[in-house]
């Protein structure tokens, strides 16, 4: 039996970070509960089919994975968390070995009480939203945690029983500097967290930040953006010190390190192109054959709710073509490679009509030094990790 991945979308912040492209917005608390029972509802007007215009259940199958993410979903109230997971656990069959549940969490909402019934509630896994331990650097991005925060809420998550925290870390934050990075990795070693994710700061139009620093003009601190060369050393050397024998992190993804045993379950999902599930205001789904998304506004999406209607608004049938180029650009994010006989085999006739030229691509960017093919696994070489847009590109344009 297949396993499916949940994703619950919680589109509300405290704050708009002055990076942040995503569909998320401020709002008064007073909306979070209503929210989350319309959450609880679309769960259960999937589950039978009752929302009009749904396509149905994207698979038969059991979940044994659940993501909440946004957004900050750590501001909803847990009992409201608690009651969307025994919605879900009620109208979808939970996997009999073991789940995983991640809730994404800012450090400066984390208490006891909250992180005790979250764990009650059945979350085994916090994404912690850090991005820097440099508070210059939190103030300019408009995050509204500070580097106390953090250690604090790893503490209290800590006893409360949360055996794995992810945390996250943006090398490219206005005023960092290779010395504040150097400074940054160091206090997150020093927590010691079963997972790390290192990105890199994409300067885009649909953030403040980006549209600010594309038009030249000086606000949100853009004309402190670290240059580009700075950006990949900072990520080259977060690779380099995360690989350190002592620290024992595996880099299994472009962006992501695991202690052994703590690789993202859930987000491997989408970087194998596994069935997924998403609930709430722009939400994502994929059931293997096609990709849809709910509205984004969460106001609309509510009233969708209320009305039976289903608040899907794009549906789109992946095309054999679709398929193949995802194989190469996702499976390539992996530091293990992909199989070629296996995508040859899953998608044989759009990798027939381009077997040629797949190939020949494939062979100029391995002398380049840029991908390895080694025992039928090509992957993207370990040291050309900061190019890989580029070589995604080339070997699929």
């Amino acid at each position: 039996m297949a396993s499916l991945g949940v994703y619950i979308q919680v589109p509300f912040c405290q704050t708009k970070c002055t990076y942040c492209n995503f569909h998320t917005g401020v709002v008064s608390p007073e909306r979070f509960a209503p929210y989350a029972a319309a959450v609880c509802r679309e769960i259960s007007g999937v589950a039978v089919g009752s929302l009009e215009g749904t396509i149905g259940r994207p698979v038969e199958c059991q979940f044994d994975t659940v993501y909440f993410g946004g957004g900050t979903p750590s501001l909803l109230d847990p009992a409201s968390l608690a009651k969307i997971l025994d919605t879900l656990r009620c109208s979808f069959q939970p996997s009999a070995t073991s789940l995983e549940i991640t809730l994404e969490a800012d450090p400066e909402t984390i208490t006891a009480e909250k992180s005790s019934a979250w764990i009650d509630a059945g979350f085994n896994r916090i994404s912690l939203g850090v991005q820097s331990f440099q508070d210059a650097e939190l103030r300019a991005s408009g995050r509204m945690h500070r580097r106390d925060n953090i250690f604090k809420a790893v503490e209290v998550l800590r006893g409360a029983g949360f055996q794995n925290i992810s945390m996250d870390l943006i090398a490219g934050l206005p005023h960092q500097t290779r010395e504040s990075w150097e400074a940054s990795l160091t206090e997150l070693l020093s927590v010691r967290p079963e997972h790390v994710s290192i990105y890199m700061l994409e300067i885009d139009e649909g953030s403040r930040l980006g549209k600010e620093s594309l038009a030249g003009g000086s606000r949100y601190s853009a004309g402190a953006i670290p240059p580009d060369d700075v950006i990949a050393e900072c990520y080259e050397s977060a690779c380099a010190r995360l690989a350190e024998h002592q620290h024992e992190y595996e880099h299994y993804e472009i962006s992501n390190w695991a202690l052994p045993g703590n690789r993202s379950r859930h987000n491997l999902k989408y970087w194998r192109r596994e069935p997924y599930c998403g609930f709430g205001a722009g939400a994502h789904s994929f059931d293997g054959r096609t990709r849809w998304a709910n509205v984004h506004d969460s106001a609309r999406y509510a009233v969708c709710i209320e009305q039976g209607i289903s608040p899907r608004e794009q549906v789109e049938a992946v095309t054999p073509e679709q398929a193949l180029e995802e194989e190469f650009f996702l499976g390539l994010r992996q530091l293990e490679g992909i199989d070629l006989a296996r995508i040859e085999r899953d998608c044989n006739g759009a990798f027939a009509a381009r077997a040629d030229a797949l190939r020949n691509r494939i062979s100029k960017l391995e002398s380049q030094g840029l991908v390895q093919f080694e025992g039928g696994k090509l992957r993207l070489a370990p040291d050309r990790l900061t190019v890989s847009n580029e070589v995604f590109v080339e070997l699929l344009g």
